[in-house]
């Protein structure tokens, strides 16, 4: 699974590279390019590996060679070569190519912005049909932009959402999803009583502590910054939020020990009948699927005083390069691409989301998606525009989580002087 979204913790991460381009050296405002004999155009596209999906064995190589054949089919003289990369080498191997002179047409990765600031990309206007710049959700569109100016463009999203087991509801005597903190403690009480070992699955380990942290701010008005982009970590709202927690932790209505647990494992814990509520995303579905678990419910995120109408986003990005002069073809494919079928084959694949309006709407009918995609377009970012963002981010993986086995003021105090230290 993408280590980017289904780790949810590099979105933006500042300066994905560290370039030392030869220029773009290309044509940055022309198209066409170099054609072969018979007037094709073969474009390079270099993508990361999203790896075996439920429905894809053959992982990310599948899935392009789907979309791509049926691009050329329609476009017989536009032919696409795909390289697929593991995540954990993309960002190295795009780098080599970059300094070599050897750009791809077109990148999809977990970030773009260091290309931006060596010249390296087409804006998003040149590369995207008026429709299909439309189509894609502003709020997420937005985060594509350097110094005013669009670059990136939303390729995937993921979203959270609360997971609940209806067999151990059932058991406990729960009619409904909890959609208050007090609704959430006095259904862990019961569950705890019926037997249930883990009531709540709070993963704070350091696979994903600052999204389960995240979420839990964001249901008291909380958050990592302020509207005014002021550091806030160790706001009144979020050590209420993590007080709350560390009630639920104390009276044993959680994961044992949730600083040490990651939450690839207590997904796994509640695809076992081990957990009775859990957030997670559309990814954790094929692992609950995987471990036997069909019957959950799925609703939004519980907050102090009733369900979010906002939730943790996350995304990836695509993007083309300029050095080749591939303008109108590379507009071709991407025009193609967020219309055709590859919206749902991303999801049936991978359980990952659109970022376009139709594109939800397309998916609308999946109920097990809805409460993801009605979450959205009005989806809260980490900050990760700011370049404070990364330090602060290993800060509260490696230490958040004793925010609820000792003084969550003091814990969180830490991790704002992270924030502020210059």
């Amino acid at each position: 699974m993408n280590k980017k979204i289904a780790g949810a913790t590099t979105l933006g991460v500042a300066a994905l590279l560290a370039l030392s381009a030869c220029g773009s050296g290309g044509d940055a405002g022309g198209g066409g390019g170099e054609k072969a004999a018979d007037g094709s155009v073969t474009l390079k596209l270099v993508a990361a590996d999203y790896g075996a999906g439920p429905t894809a064995p053959d992982s990310g190589e599948k899935f392009w060679k789907g979309v791509t054949d049926e691009f050329t089919a329609a476009n017989p003289k536009i032919k696409v070569e795909v390289q697929v990369i593991n995540w954990n080498d993309i960002d190295k191997q795009v780098a080599t190519m970059v300094q070599n002179g050897q750009m791809p047409d077109i990148l999809q990765t977990g970030d773009y912005s260091g290309f931006v600031k060596d010249g390296l990309l087409y804006k998003t206007d040149e590369v995207l049909s008026s429709g299909t710049q439309s189509d894609l959700l502003a709020k997420f569109a937005e985060f594509g932009k350097v110094d005013g100016a669009a670059y990136g463009i939303p390729f995937v999203s993921s979203a959270r959402a609360l997971f609940y087991n209806k067999d151990l509801f059932g058991k406990a005597g729960i009619t409904e999803a909890p959609k208050t903190w007090d609704e959430v403690k006095a259904a862990a009480e019961k569950l705890k009583k019926a037997g249930v070992s883990q009531p709540f699955g709070l993963p704070l380990g350091q696979e994903e502590a600052q999204a389960e942290s995240f979420l839990w701010f964001l249901g008291n008005g909380g958050g990592y910054k302020d509207a005014a982009g002021k550091w806030t970590v160790d706001s009144p709202q979020n050590v209420e939020a993590f007080t709350f927690l560390k009630g639920m932790v104390d009276a044993g209505l959680t994961t044992p020990n949730p600083g040490t647990k990651d939450r690839k494992k207590v997904w796994e814990d509640f695809a076992a009948g081990k957990v009775g509520m859990v957030n997670g995303g559309p990814m954790s579905i094929p692992i609950f699927e995987k471990g036997g678990l069909t019957n959950f419910g799925v609703a939004p995120i519980a907050g102090k005083t009733g369900p979010l109408d906002t939730t943790l986003g996350v995304m990836d990005w695509i993007m083309a390069f300029n050095k080749n002069g591939h303008k109108e073809e590379i507009k071709k494919f991407f025009d193609f691409f967020y219309s055709s079928s590859a919206v749902q084959k991303i999801s049936d694949t991978y359980k990952l989301l659109p970022v376009t309006t139709s594109g939800i709407e397309k998916l609308s009918s999946d109920e097990k998606l809805k409460p993801f995609l009605d979450a959205l377009p009005n989806a809260t970012f980490y900050p990760f525009t700011d370049p404070k963002w990364s330090e602060v981010n290993t800060q509260i993986k490696q230490t958040v989580g004793n925010a609820v086995t000792s003084d969550p003021a003091a814990v969180l105090g830490s991790i704002q002087k992270v924030a502020e230290a210059g």
